[in-house]
């Protein structure tokens, strides 16, 4: 079915150009990734019109815009909820759009709301803490090695080569450096020393399947203890990527598919893990608006490694959102 789409998203160089600085628009897109989603759904027999970022989606709504379908990567500008923006705004304007509803869109940026979630349900995941000024270490219970990242960033955003800490004086440098850098509370986890695998998951409801499980290996010589910022930009020479068929993955894919239909993820997303000292899986976050990147990014990627083309990928996702509206 041919389908007139209209594509929303953040570009970092229209954001650059308006004063904002690289690490504020380090998780949005680059014209290569949206020439590249228009390009994949028009080869799909679709209209696509670049709507812009959610402020031009606004206007374009009350301006009496509507689409078939809107195709939604935009990821906000600031607040916790900034993820939530755009697909508030559809429903608002009773406007059909992919993946996650605001609920799941913003409980799950929020990345120790997300685990809370999973944990009571019954889904493995580290033992964390959220710190919120340096005051909340004094009554911390969690021994080092910590791994230490904002709570409501993306794309790797603050996970750097300081985020291991190995003592709980480091713990407090590093989390007063990334207070203040970042102006939101920080997400202290005790460290995972296993496997880093990913799971990208296409469809809705009982529908929902595994495209595969992908493992992150980083290799010699970079920071190694983690899917890092420098090592997502870096990935060519830092990562290797392989897909996985074993015990580890077929717990990963199960605990994946849980989270996913637990967190209300829809039409397509990805689910982190990393594997403990013993080798069991666990929950990291989940990406309900996973990267689209037709070379790089982790969903994409995978695809193409089990076997699949970027634009099947985009014509599982426009599916599953159609079907959804149709029932």
């Amino acid at each position: 079915m041919r389908l007139s789409i209209g594509l929303c998203y953040d570009h970092k160089d229209e954001y650059l150009a308006a004063g904002f600085s690289p690490l504020e628009v380090m998780e949005f897109d680059d014209e290569d990734t949206v020439a590249g989603l228009a390009a994949g759904l028009t080869a799909l027999g679709h209209r696509v019109e670049r709507v812009g970022r959610g402020v031009e989606l606004a206007r374009r709504l009350v301006a009496g815009s509507r689409w078939d379908l809107l195709f939604n990567v935009a990821e906000g500008v600031r607040g916790r909820s900034r993820e939530a923006q755009v697909p508030a705004l559809a429903e608002l304007f009773d406007q059909p759009y992919t993946f996650a509803d605001p609920l799941t869109c913003a409980v799950t940026l929020d990345k120790a709301m997300a685990k809370r979630i999973v944990r009571d349900a019954g889904i493995p995941t580290a033992a964390f803490a959220v710190v919120a000024d340096l005051n909340d270490l004094q009554g911390l219970s969690l021994a080092p090695p910590l791994f230490v990242k904002p709570v409501a960033e993306g794309s790797s955003k603050g996970v750097t080569g300081s985020s291991l800490v190995a003592s709980r004086e480091q713990l407090a440098s590093v989390c007063g450096a990334m207070l203040e850098s970042f102006r939101q509370p920080v997400l202290v986890e005790q460290f995972l020393a296993g496997r880093e695998l990913t799971v990208g998951i296409v469809g809705n409801g009982p529908e929902a399947r595994a495209i595969a499980v992908m493992e992150v290996a980083i290799t010699a010589g970079a920071e190694d203890y983690a899917y890092t910022a420098l090592n997502k930009k870096e990935w060519q020479q830092r990562v290797t990527y392989r897909l996985v068929e074993d015990e580890v993955a077929t717990a990963a894919r199960q605990q994946a598919l849980a989270a996913y239909r637990l967190l209300g993820c829809r039409d397509a997303a990805r689910i982190d893990l990393r594997c403990d000292a013993s080798g069991v899986p666990n929950f990291l976050e989940a990406n309900p608006l996973p990267g689209l990147n037709a070379e790089w990014s982790d969903l994409p990627l995978m695809t193409r490694m089990a076997g699949a083309s970027y634009e099947e990928l985009l014509a599982w996702i426009v599916d599953a959102a159609r079907r959804r509206y149709s029932q």
